[in-house]
């Protein structure tokens, strides 16, 4: 069974934590992974950073534009990541735009990450039609789950689609704008989480974009299997460097 599918099955709220690969420094996207899953983070997101990042805040962009002026490429990724198998079992997921994979060719990105141990991808810009219809079945002679979004503004009959499409968790967008960290979330969301858990999906729902602290943790995973942070962990890593990512762990835990 694919990682995250056990991953999934735990009785318990999943935290999944996404940063940029290549960012603050080339070679810190292993000591980063060997990092986070030693301060017990169930999900790792790499970001595989790209020049036109449509759906990121400031923060991951900016972390993205780093990354790719350190010299961060697909083929530099795969390198770093060729032995990480040998230490991390926590599941590994690849984040990215869809631009640098067919640039690296389909075929070749999902075979070289099955290779590696990748367990899935997650997309914003690859329509699940599109995916459906031209790349499922790839995607799955590889072993590798692909994660879609859904938004505040995605309609139920458009969610349900991606629920039977769906092999893993569904990445649910928390708002309808950029990615970015917030310390509360209001009415809007708080109701939107509540109609899609009342939807009973079989996929579990992952919630994305303005969690950064404990209480944006709790509330984001009070009806969903758990939350991502991003942009506020990059903030994390630019401040205060690899060697404190235990800390930041430990305080989303509380």
């Amino acid at each position: 069974m694919n990682r995250i599918n056990q991953k999934l099955q735990e009785n318990k709220k999943l935290l999944s934590i996404y940063f940029t690969a290549g960012y603050p420094k080339l070679e810190d996207t292993v000591p980063i992974i060997s990092k986070l899953q030693q301060s017990g983070v169930d999900m790792i997101e790499i970001g595989l950073p790209f020049s036109d990042p449509l759906a990121d805040g400031p923060t991951i962009q900016e972390s993205s534009a780093r990354a790719l002026k350190n010299g961060m490429t697909t083929e530099k990724l795969f390198e770093q990541l060729k032995d990480i198998r040998k230490n991390i079992h926590i599941p590994l997921i690849i984040m990215g735009y869809f631009n640098p994979i067919m640039q690296y060719g389909v075929k070749a990105f999902c075979e070289k990450c099955a290779e590696i141990g990748i367990d899935g991808l997650i997309i914003p810009d690859l329509p699940v039609d599109v995916y459906n219809e031209e790349y499922k079945q790839l995607f799955e002679k590889y072993g590798l789950i692909n994660a879609f979004l859904i938004t505040p503004q995605t309609s139920e009959e458009r969610v349900q689609y991606i629920d039977t499409v769906s092999n893993g968790f569904i990445y649910m967008v928390s708002s309808a704008s950029v990615t970015g960290a917030k310390n509360t979330f209001g009415d809007a969301q708080t109701n939107y989480f509540e109609r899609i858990h009342n939807m009973n999906l079989k996929s579990p729902q992952i919630v994305g974009f303005g969690i950064s602290n404990a209480q944006t943790f709790q509330a984001a995973t009070k009806l969903a299997k758990g939350a991502i942070i991003g942009s506020a962990f990059i903030k994390h890593l630019s401040q205060k460097g690899v060697e404190e990512i235990e800390s930041f762990v430990k305080n989303i835990h509380g």
